[in-house]
């Protein structure tokens, strides 16, 4: 319907390479990891001692991971929120370390670490104050959540939205990662032939949807468009994706059929791309039973600023909208030997983006997976 196209309008992260777009866009194209030795708990009886954490948090503090990050993001760009926007949470654990420092420490109110509240102080930070909605499913959660809003715009429910994303590294998280033998203990090498598993990373980011009607009628600059979007499941496991891909090759088809479009017309893939040996060849399965013997350039950023939950697909959705808007779809960061699966999709260096749109997909816990098309 005219009007009624979703359009991204203006968006910002922090991640463990610091603030805004720029730093992580550089620091994925200079081949660099943000992931290193995590300081902020004992690692010594873990799988692995490294994740990509955002300098300067205070862990355990006054304030929780994600509000530390979340504050400063929201408030610097309050100006760019409408009040009357509806409100998309996307997380995965939220406020977590509430629990945590009840539990270790026998402080705080373990009540406070419900969801609902993070809510409430999204709400306060942005100054929002239309309906408000928590979507958390595993680390499908963020891009879910633009899909659920592309969806209420589309339809003409909503004109505007914003979509904001937070997960971060903690005791709890970092150990059930470990427990579950999930974690690479050096850095994730997503799709490389001795990958051993995944890298945690935390993070935080927004971003904002309006129809096209509003956005015209603002004057805002437009970033890109999410054309389609698409949430399947697979039943297959708790934590484990179905081997064979199923259920994010519907998610794909779904996604790019919603977009209006083929597989043709596909430019790039933003992979889930953990670096576990089964999410990896479980989405190389998937990818060629859609796009058969024409591989499509992808790549995954998990080696670069690590698995940030959660938080994900948000923040791969930032960077996609910046390799639309640069031409270029960025390397695999800690790639070296690529799996025999991978050869011809994926790339250790840059390549150029012929196409217009980029095609996005997360899998997570539970059998649940997600994915848009983001088209400039």
């Amino acid at each position: 319907m005219p009007g009624m196209r979703p359009l991204i309008v203006a968006y910002d992260l922090i991640t463990a390479y610091g603030e805004g777009i720029l730093p992580c866009w550089e620091g994925i194209l200079a081949d660099r990891s943000s992931i290193g030795k995590v300081e902020r708990f004992p690692t010594q009886s873990f799988q692995s001692a490294n994740a990509a954490t955002v300098a300067g948090l205070n862990y355990l503090g006054k304030d929780s991971l994600a509000i530390q990050m979340l504050a400063p993001l929201l408030k610097s760009n309050k100006a760019l929120i409408p009040d009357d926007a509806g409100l998309v949470l996307a997380t995965t654990t939220g406020e977590i370390d509430i629990l945590e420092k009840q539990v270790l420490e026998g402080a705080g109110d373990v009540a406070q670490s419900k969801l609902k509240f993070l809510l409430e102080k999204v709400k306060a930070l942005t100054g929002i104050t239309g309906e408000s909605i928590v979507i958390s499913s595993a680390c499908a959660s963020s891009s879910a959540a633009i899909g659920f809003a592309a969806g209420l715009i589309r339809s003409g429910k909503r004109d505007c939205l914003l979509v904001v994303a937070v997960d971060a590294v903690t005791e709890f998280v970092f150990s059930g990662f470990s427990s579950l033998m999930a974690l690479d203990r050096d850095k994730a090498k997503p799709f490389d032939k001795n990958r051993t598993g995944l890298s945690l990373g935390e993070g935080a980011g927004f971003v904002l949807l309006m129809s096209e009607k509003r956005a015209k009628k603002e004057a805002r600059k437009v970033m890109g468009e999410v054309a389609g979007w698409a949430v399947a499941g697979d039943a297959n496991h708790m934590t484990g994706p179905s081997r064979d891909g199923s259920g994010l090759r519907l998610a794909i088809q779904k996604a790019i059929k919603k977009a209006g479009m083929s597989g043709d017309d596909i430019g790039g893939i933003s992979s889930h791309g953990t670096g576990t040996v089964y999410n990896d060849s479980m989405e190389m399965k998937a990818y060629k039973s859609i796009f058969e013997d024409k591989p499509i350039p992808l790549y995954s950023i998990k080696g670069a600023l690590g698995h940030t939950m959660g938080a994900a697909g948000l923040i791969e959705t930032i960077i996609a909208l910046k390799a639309l808007q640069e031409k270029i779809i960025p390397q695999t960061v800690g790639l070296k030997d690529i799996d025999p699966e991978a050869e011809g999709w994926v790339s250790s260096g840059k390549r150029k983006l012929e196409k217009s749109a980029i095609l996005l997909n997360n899998a997570g816990f539970g059998g649940v997976n997600a994915a848009l098309v983001l088209r400039q």
